[in-house]
């Protein structure tokens, strides 16, 4: 069965993504929104993009048996798809690729964003594991699934910095207190 169809798909949505992307930049800058830690974006395209051609150099020819394992890894990149734009949904022009704030404003706190705090990011982290897998590509998921948790990590911390300091995160989702005699 021949994969090549999924860059055909990953290519456009991820081209769209950054169209809607700069298009909900320039609705929050002119309500007084303002890009905080513009430098953690270049990591985090060069990433995607290295990541993207090792899994289209090391899949060639981007055949693999069709069978259970296959389908299962179908279905479940199918359903990250749909939570990936139930997350874009449900920020609707917040959502961002980059960290753009209108100070004083509040958090969403409609669809995924009502159980997590960031569960784009979950979104981005499987699909690191699911299409090497289902690509047959074990280099590019050893090389990238960590290197992405440790640009996650950075884009985190800053985001949620920036949330804190400009929004009401804290009252959303409060650090977890830890007491003596508790576990």
């Amino acid at each position: 069965m021949s994969l090549l169809w999924i860059f055909a798909f990953l290519l456009p949505e991820r081209l769209f993504e950054l169209h809607l992307s700069r298009r909900n930049l320039q609705s929050l800058t002119a309500r007084g929104g303002k890009e905080f830690y513009p430098e953690s974006f270049p990591r985090m395209v060069a990433m995607h993009i290295l990541f993207l051609l090792a899994l289209f150099w090391e899949s060639f020819p981007w055949t693999v048996v069709a069978g259970p394992f296959t389908w299962g890894m179908i279905a479940a990149l199918v359903l990250l798809q749909g939570a990936r734009y139930w997350c874009i949904i449900s920020l609707g022009e917040y959502w961002n690729t980059r960290i753009v704030l209108v100070p004083g404003g509040t958090t969403r706190k409609t669809g995924p964003y009502r159980l997590t705090p960031h569960p784009n990011y979950l979104v981005v982290v499987l699909e690191f594991i699911l299409l090497p897998l289902l690509m047959q590509a074990p280099y590019t998921l050893v090389v990238f699934f960590p290197l992405n948790l440790l640009i996650l990590r950075d884009r985190i911390r800053l985001e949620e910095k920036a949330l804190r300091e400009f929004t009401d995160y804290d009252e959303r989702f409060p650090r977890r207190q830890h007491h003596a005699g508790q576990s």
